[in-house]
């Protein structure tokens, strides 16, 4: 398998394609690519049997595609924990470095990292990693853009996007933050949200990127 195709079983994962349907619509604005690049894909990826297609909803992992994102995902994020922890990498640095090194590594080097690392559970952005046996299903959570006003929330995990994390790291927040949500602009505006006498601002799109636990 190339690592092309790789990348979009990988990306129909991360969007929740193990439980839902997802549409060309967001994989195109995950990967900014063609629609027409997209459509190609799947239907490549329909024929050999790694994902099912409902015609206007989408796409979902078949259990081989599920069995093949699983191992991806485990190399990717098993890299980043390495990155973070051992090389002194930022958490918005890391996913470039981990797509290159997931797709050239081995079976026996993967669990041998896992080894070394002494078996981590979750990766710098709050991602489950499946263990060399398992097959993972991410936890389905809500987004920072679907919570109310005064709700108060823990951030549990956030896309694996380079754009994203660095925006993230700008405003300064943080895997396993707690904040109370004060303001959600109307039509999609930016929410405003604080923790302790820290206040600051998300932006709509962002948020949708975002999963929390609700407290």
């Amino acid at each position: 398998m190339t690592p092309n195709k790789e990348d979009y079983l990988k990306i129909i994962y991360e969007l929740g394609g193990t439980d839902k349907k997802i549409n060309n619509k967001e994989i195109v604005e995950r990967l900014a690519v063609s629609a027409a690049s997209v459509s190609e894909m799947m239907s490549k990826l329909l024929k050999e049997g790694f994902i099912e297609r409902i015609p206007y909803q989408g796409v979902q992992l078949t259990a081989e595609g599920l069995r093949k994102a699983s191992t991806l995902i485990r190399k990717h994020r098993l890299w980043e924990v390495f990155l973070v922890e051992h090389l002194g990498y930022s958490w918005n640095e890391v996913h470039a470095e981990a797509e290159v090194l997931e797709h050239v590594s081995s079976v026996e080097l993967t669990n041998r990292l896992e080894d070394y690392l002494d078996y981590p559970k979750i990766c710098p952005h709050g991602g489950m990693i499946p263990d060399k046996n398992g097959i993972l299903k991410e936890p389905q959570l809500p987004t920072l853009a679907e919570q109310p006003v005064n709700q108060k929330v823990r951030i549990k995990r956030v896309a694996d996007e380079k754009e994203l994390l660095d925006y993230l790291v700008s405003i300064g927040i943080q895997i396993n933050d707690v904040y109370t949500i004060v303001e959600v602009g109307a039509y999609e505006g930016s929410i405003v949200m604080k923790k302790g006498n820290k206040q600051l601002q998300i932006s709509f799109k962002a948020a949708s990127s975002v999963y929390v636990q609700a407290l």
